[in-house]
């Protein structure tokens, strides 16, 4: 069983009907596309931003790879997300966490890291929004919590799956460095703790038009959000 970080409590959070979520505790007019949604590095470097800039809605995920409430966000609004991601009415900012690993190159800051290195283009060959968006919902369909982390082949395979372009799914597979997984960790973790001290935890959808945090105990969450 995975180890948590010391001096940090691990919390229930209820996520949608009836889970609970992954924490950590301290006391517009949609646009045509066929696929090529933006996908670039948020200006700190430890976001991923999904999606077209005008984009008239536009929110923060704080996840977790290890977290299954998480999962359960792909699950339940992945297919959506990619939709209105491609035709332009929402942007989606992805910050990862990896307060679950027991150690700095586990199975969460394996994941973390694909993510940062399938947003590089490679001899011209890049990832698009909803390629992305798609990755995304790879790697936590196939989550396993607690486990070894992924391998690069498993990595590729699930970026393929994905649609990412060859190049840019070998590319997730190197063993490199997409990211300071460390200070991404810190960084995204005093954003999060920023938006509710309280229950700080994983799913969070953060509304960064109205400055804050939705309320996905609502399973129309995302249809109200993205409402006229």
């Amino acid at each position: 069983m995975r180890l948590f970080r010391p001096l940090i409590v691990i919390s229930a959070l209820v996520l949608l009907v009836p889970a609970a979520g992954c924490s950590k505790q301290v006391t517009g007019v949609p646009q045509t596309s066929s696929e090529t949604a933006p996908l670039a590095v948020s200006e700190d470097g430890f976001g991923i931003v999904v999606g077209y800039d005008d984009a008239p809605a536009k929110i923060e995920i704080y996840t977790e790879p290890q977290c299954s409430h998480c999962a359960d966000l792909q699950r339940d609004f992945g297919d959506q997300l990619a939709y209105n991601i491609t035709v332009g009415t929402v942007q989606v900012t992805y910050r990862p966490l990896t307060f679950l690993d027991d150690e700095d190159d586990g199975y969460s800051a394996v994941v973390a890291n694909a993510l940062f290195l399938a947003t590089e283009a490679v001899d011209n060959s890049a990832a698009t929004g909803t390629q992305f968006q798609r990755f995304v919902e790879e790697l936590w369909f196939n989550q396993d919590p607690g486990g070894e982390p992924f391998s690069g082949d498993e990595l590729r395979d699930m970026a393929g799956s994905a649609g990412l372009p060859d190049l840019v799914a070998d590319n997730v597979a190197d063993d490199k460095e997409g990211v300071d997984v460390l200070d991404m960790e810190d960084t995204n973790f005093g954003l999060l703790y920023d938006i509710d001290p309280v229950d700080t935890g994983t799913p969070t959808v953060y509304d960064l038009s109205a400055g804050e945090k939705l309320d996905i105990f609502d399973e129309n969450w995302l249809s109200d959000l993205l409402q006229p």
